[in-house]
């Protein structure tokens, strides 16, 4: 399809969300790793990413980065919802763009928090100052811009005349996996991603049934996503939302089983569950697909509420729960710098306990409430 034109990604750079994810990740890489040496060399790359955030990014310096279509065979939208018409108002009328996406938003002011660590560690103070503070503006910014009080949710974006789109979708979900909502409306978001509307019973989906675009056979307007549903169990549980979290968890997991070889499709549509039934396939999923797999993992480690803090040599669980179904979970293998470490966890009724059955080299596994 790229051969002959018909989809653009032969060579394409239509990401709006890439270039802040690479900053995030470099980050991430950080905390997992220890690594200095590596974060030393990606720290050019870094800070060019964090100019494109600033100057092409935000063209109209309005401080939310944005994106528009510039050529008639790019792609319409360039989030990760990138149908034609995933952006669209309470009315149902499609967004004019540019467009400055919620989730993006999120990225970026996780984006200037990972660059302001990896600036302190590189011993540049002032600079990493300088980036905490971009990222407090951003955060009021966006607070203020993006929240919906009638709807209990963020906007799903702002169109080219600064308008929010109040629908009530996943992506506000997302955003809360950054950190950059407050706690009473992170909790708020997820109560109304769990309620009838939003959560299937398979899980949440992409847009609430009580929108004007909704359809559960849509492909992002209504259909379930695995890694979507991961992203916002994270936000739920680095909340505290660990129940919130464990129903996104069950939920996915019960899809599973209908899956063949239990593995997790790209999307599957969104109709309510029903007894006896098993969830509703999208004809033309992706299966594999790498971030569908991934999801499994996201979201045990979000019940978990497992943080590998490399730079610390530290294995850290903060109340971990998990779900009726699985009594325990083996992590074996586990490398944190130049140790290994198996750990245990195992569900005693609505407890957990954890144990080390192996450990070489210097780490350190905590529990704590």
């Amino acid at each position: 399809m790229a051969g002959t034109g018909e989809v653009p990604f032969g060579r394409y750079y239509g990401s709006v969300d890439a270039t802040p994810l690479f900053v995030v990740l470099a980050g991430a890489y950080f905390e997992r790793t220890g690594d200095l040496d590596t974060v030393r060399e990606l720290w050019p790359n870094v800070e060019r990413a964090l100019r494109w955030i600033e100057g092409d990014g935000d063209p109209d310096r309005d401080g939310f980065v944005e994106y528009s279509r510039r050529s008639a065979r790019g792609l319409v939208h360039q989030g990760w919802k990138d149908s034609q018409d995933s952006v669209f108002h309470r009315d149902g009328t499609l967004a004019e763009g540019p467009i400055a996406l919620c989730e993006v938003q999120a990225l970026v002011f996780a984006a200037w928090r990972a660059a302001s660590r990896l600036a302190a560690v590189l011993g540049e103070p002032a600079r990493a100052a300088e980036l905490a503070a971009r990222a407090e503006s951003l955060r009021q910014r966006f607070e203020e811009r993006f929240w919906c009080e009638e709807l209990a949710t963020y906007a799903l974006a702002l169109d080219a005349y600064k308008r929010p789109c109040e629908v009530r979708t996943s992506n506000a979900g997302q955003c809360l996996y950054t950190g950059i909502s407050s706690p009473e409306r992170a909790a708020r978001v997820a109560a109304g991603l769990l309620d009838d509307a939003s959560y299937s019973g398979w899980g949440i989906r992409t847009v609430a049934a009580n929108e004007m675009r909704y359809n559960p056979m849509s492909y992002h307007n209504g259909s379930v996503w695995p890694h979507d549903n991961a992203l916002n169990a994270a936000g739920f549980a680095r909340y505290g939302l660990k129940r919130e979290a464990m129903r996104v968890m069950t939920g996915i997991f019960d899809a599973s089983i209908f899956f063949d070889l239990h593995r997790l499709p790209e999307l599957f549509c969104g109709f309510a569950r029903r007894a006896g039934e098993s969830p509703t396939h999208y004809p033309v999923s992706c299966s594999p697909q790498a971030w569908a797999s991934g999801a499994a993992l996201l979201l045990l480690q979000s019940c978990l509420n497992l943080r590998i803090l490399g730079t610390e040599s530290r294995l850290r669980f903060v109340s971990p729960i998990l779900p009726p179904y699985l009594k325990a979970v083996w992590i074996r293998g586990l490398r944190i710098r130049d140790a290994v470490v198996d750990v245990t966890i195992e569900r005693h009724g609505d407890d957990t306990a954890i144990s080390v059955p192996r450990k070489e080299g210097d780490v350190e596994v905590l529990s704590v409430e």
